[in-house]
């Protein structure tokens, strides 16, 4: 990995940080998980131990552990793949992997990722989320968006 590849995951990393430790003090502070809300977005602390969204949450630390390790794989696939591609994919690679760290980092912190983010229309919520996921998201649609150009060149 290049300076600028490290340096770009190390700021996705801070941004996630800095967005996470804000959320967890106004938490403190107001002694409420409800931080904000609004007719569209609330800002709602909650701790997730599952992997995305909330999602193979269970109380058994074994299977979370094996869960840790596997992300711990899947981020060290994210850095051979960051190494041998170029151009659009390398830097959804990159993207994936500064939000990838930051959740991994607050499952050895925190033993749970703070989520934070609920955007919802009416009664219906999507699922709450942090800066992290976002970054991963907005990676793996840079993935798709590439393999569809890709596909459509050939």
């Amino acid at each position: 990995m290049s300076l600028k590849d490290i340096i770009i995951v190390s700021l996705i990393f801070l941004l996630d940080r800095i967005s996470k430790i804000y959320v967890i003090h106004l938490d403190e502070i107001l002694l409420n998980s409800e931080i904000i809300t609004s007719k569209f977005i609330n800002i709602q602390l909650i701790w997730n131990e599952g992997v995305a969204f909330g999602l193979f949450a269970f109380d058994d630390k074994s299977f979370y552990n094996l869960i840790t390790g596997f992300i711990i794989i899947i981020i060290l696939t994210l850095i051979y793949f960051i190494r041998k591609t170029k151009g659009i994919e390398k830097y959804s690679f990159i993207v994936i992997l500064g939000g990838a760290l930051g959740n991994v980092f607050d499952r050895f912190i925190y033993s749970a990722v703070p989520d934070f983010i609920d955007i919802h229309y009416q009664n219906f919520h999507w699922f709450i989320f942090n800066v992290a996921d976002i970054f991963i998201t907005l990676g793996v649609l840079l993935l798709i968006f590439s393999e569809l150009l890709m596909k459509k060149r050939n």
